[in-house]
């Protein structure tokens, strides 16, 4: 009899570890359950979406639990361009298309009418259209640029090993980031301000850039995704940066391909108040120029007229 109790204790005490060791670190909204440890998120209307927590989540699973949070009343919180066809996300998120693995579909609608081509970050890459839109495969970023903003230290920041500071931090934050990706760190120290470019070689749809920089977005605007609170915090030296703003620039493998008609009336305007600024310069420099040669022509037939 006593041996059967201690086989009862003991099985529970086996149940209740299972059941602490079966969590998603990298998904704070995970429900998870035990014997096999499984962990879904719901992405729609009794619709789970099995994750694989000892990697980062892909961003087009965690854009679609974040519309579905959203549209339910639940928690959801979770800030200069390297070349010219660099470009920021000012669309926010949407509820995305995704393929089985947690790649976006080239092709994005939002549940509308209105239709627009991504890239493998699920921005935005071309003018906005209706649903016979064509978009080709889809576009890899392989170059994204973080543009940090830390807060108040005291003392200097050792520059020398601050990409050192940078990718440890990457690799240990997100799930062993390959921190040799990061190819390079600037330092403004009067604006507090770290410029990290992270690359990882063209035509190589394996690396994924896009699912760190999402979520270091999340650990740096506002809450982090991961089960943990901790934030990105790198460590230089002995001094720990805080950071207190991020903003995001994607590089593709082809330049994007917006156009004049889908800018703001206000950016257009600028635009036009420039442009005639510049002609009326010229305007005035060319009048200037032909009342000058007026001149001196003047000039020469009053010396003619002397002699």
């Amino acid at each position: 009899m006593m041996k059967l109790w201690i086989l009862v204790v003991l099985s529970a005490l086996a149940v209740g570890a299972s059941a602490q060791t079966c969590v998603c670190e990298t998904m704070k909204w995970a429900t998870c359950e035990i014997d096999p440890c499984r962990c879904t998120i719901l992405v729609g209307n009794n619709d789970k979406q099995v994750l694989n927590c000892t990697k980062l989540i892909p961003k087009c699973f965690l854009m679609k639990a974040e519309m579905y949070r959203a549209k339910k009343g639940m928690d959801t919180r979770t800030g200069g361009k390297p070349v010219e066809s660099a470009f920021v996300d000012n669309d926010g998120i949407y509820d995305p298309v995704c393929e089985n693995d947690g790649k976006f579909k080239a092709k994005q609608c939002n549940n509308t009418e209105e239709c627009w081509c991504v890239n493998s970050a699920g921005v935005r890459r071309t003018d906005k259209g209706d649903k016979d839109i064509k978009c080709e495969e889809l576009v890899e970023t392989y170059w994204i640029r973080l543009q940090l903003k830390h807060k108040p230290v005291t003392g200097t920041v050792d520059e020398t090993k601050l990409k050192a500071a940078i990718g440890d931090a990457m690799n240990k934050r997100y799930k062993n980031f390959d921190k040799s990706l990061v190819d390079k760190v600037e330092y403004d120290p009067d604006a507090r301000l770290i410029v990290v470019d992270v690359k990882k070689p063209m035509n190589d749809s394996k690396v994924d850039l896009t699912n760190m920089a999402y979520y270091m977005e999340k650990d740096v605007k506002v809450l982090p995704l991961f089960l943990s609170q901790d934030k990105f915090e790198p460590t230089v030296g002995s001094q720990k940066l805080e950071m207190e703003n991020i903003l995001v620039y994607y590089v593709d493998e082809k330049a994007p391909t917006f156009t004049m008609k889908n800018l703001s009336g206000g950016i257009i305007a600028v635009i036009v108040v420039v442009v005639l600024a510049v002609v009326a310069g010229l305007l005035v420099l060319f009048f200037a120029r032909r009342r000058q040669n007026q001149q001196y022509k003047q000039a020469q037939h009053r010396e003619m007229d002397n002699l």
